[in-house]
């Protein structure tokens, strides 16, 4: 769940990052210096009287803290978030409304694909 209404769905963000060493562990956009990133972004639904949008957000890349830098980056930080939304943003929820609904990997002895699906509680 991110702050706002947010347009142009389906859409990528491509914005390098790195560790901003001095705030860690916070990271940030750094197109001189930063690491690639990617994240897709898909809009679910949204809410005009809370004025929040609802995202599927499919990292390419794992950079850390990627999806909520990425929003951030594009005026639509997660809601909750302690380290990347305003305060206002920050209190809307008692949590980051953050979550991981599909993890699909190989077993590692088997090579089987294993998906593990968990629906947001929110």
């Amino acid at each position: 769940m991110v702050a706002g209404r947010v347009a142009d769905s389906p859409r990528s963000i491509d914005l390098p990052l790195i560790a901003d060493w001095p705030n860690r562990p916070r990271q940030m956009v750094d197109f001189v210096l930063g690491k690639p990133a990617l994240t897709h972004l898909k809009v679910l639904s949204c809410d005009a009287a809370e004025n929040t949008t609802r995202v599927r957000l499919t990292p390419e890349t794992g950079r850390s803290h990627q999806l909520r830098v990425h929003m951030q980056a594009i005026g639509h930080p997660i809601l909750g978030d302690d380290l990347y939304a305003p305060p206002e943003v920050l209190a809307q929820a008692p949590r980051l409304l953050l979550h991981a609904a599909l993890l699909a990997f190989r077993h590692p002895v088997s090579g089987e694909w294993l998906a593990v699906r968990s629906e947001p509680p929110f």
